[in-house]
């Protein structure tokens, strides 16, 4: 019998990167569906329901952040943003808009594989959260409140579990800080990044190995953080 293919939507004007997006994906065991506009992008996304979204932001008949604010009103299928907008600024509204992740054009093709194999488990993981999450070293028994890293138990408090499961929950995603703190502080708390800055500092304390050069613990400057999922690194 044969393995189901996971679809792939690809909303992307130019025609050389469709081009190059088919061919990669296809070659790769995607099966591959095309839009050049938006308004094609969300009837295709209506239609076909694809597993995972790669987004171009510079559509000829609306901006992709239009896009990714659609499709999250219904849907929760991971979206990948790949655009040439490459600054701090462009790539913070489009993770609080609903996308999952942000490739930066021009991309290598391993990374983007990597991306969508981040995709792919969080769509398979989604329903771990009431369980046990294993990344890598880190066990979080969530029922019990547990925590391990290597082998050895944590001690964390309410604060810091919520926060490090927040980050498991979309492990390889990065998450702006805005999103974190009204996840784990409230919706009041969206601009209390010395909160974030805190309790990011005592969980490294608590998990990493060297504190000062964090492997787990990962963040992109301006943005956010992310919890390295096992990927290789970006």
């Amino acid at each position: 019998m044969t393995e189901a293919r996971t679809r792939v939507l690809v909303i992307e004007d130019e025609a050389p990167m469709r081009k190059f997006l088919r061919a990669t994906l296809d070659s790769h065991g995607y099966d591959v569906l095309l839009a050049e506009t938006a308004r094609e992008g969300i009837a295709m996304a209506t239609q076909h329901t694809p597993e995972i979204v790669l987004l171009d932001l510079g559509l000829p008949d609306a901006d992709g952040l239009d896009v990714t604010r659609e499709l999250r009103g219904w849907s929760k299928v991971p979206i990948i943003v790949i655009s040439a907008r490459g600054r701090e600024d462009d790539k913070v509204e489009a993770l609080d808009a609903g996308a999952d992740d942000y490739l930066t054009k021009p991309f290598g093709v391993n990374e983007l594989l990597a991306r969508l194999r981040v995709a792919q488990r969080r769509l398979a993981g989604a329903d771990a959260t009431h369980g046990v999450l294993e990344i890598g070293e880190l066990v979080i028994d969530v029922p019990r409140h547990l925590v391990h890293v290597r082998g050895e138990p944590v001690h964390l408090t309410p604060i810091e579990f919520r926060l490090l499961l927040e980050l498991a929950k979309h492990a390889g995603r990065m998450l702006t800080h805005r999103q974190i703190l009204k996840e784990v502080w409230g919706p009041n708390a969206g601009s209390q990044t010395h909160y974030l800055r805190v309790y990011m500092t005592h969980l490294r304390k608590k998990l990493e190995v060297d504190p000062a050069r964090p492997k787990l613990l990962l963040n992109e400057p301006g943005v956010g953080y992310r919890l390295h999922d096992g990927s290789p690194s970006r």
